[in-house]
């Protein structure tokens, strides 16, 4: 089953989304962990709120991690690892 341009581009598009999710969580500081006095707080914001998010950051890395993994299972792919046979085997799934 040859993989067109589109279903790469819709698998890298749902695996990116997923590696975001991921990679969120890190580096993210609250005001209270990066030191920040209580009398700064804005009253009526939530303290647990992040400083600085590093949506930049994790973006670039979100795309460098996805690529990889993209570029991973692809050959795997192609090598013959991801075909319906061998994963249905595995699965324990009769054809």
């Amino acid at each position: 089953m040859a993989a067109t341009i589109s279903t790469l581009l819709a698998i890298y598009f749902v695996l990116w989304w997923i590696v975001l999710f991921l990679t969120l969580p890190f580096g993210v500081r609250n005001r209270t962990e990066s030191g920040q006095a209580s009398g700064e707080i804005v009253p009526g914001s939530d303290p647990g709120a992040p400083v600085a998010s590093l949506m930049a950051r994790k973006v670039l890395w979100t795309t460098i991690i996805s690529a990889v993994v993209f570029v991973v299972a692809l050959l795997a792919y192609r090598a013959g690892y991801f075909n319906v046979e061998r994963l249905s085997k595995l699965m324990g799934i009769p054809l």
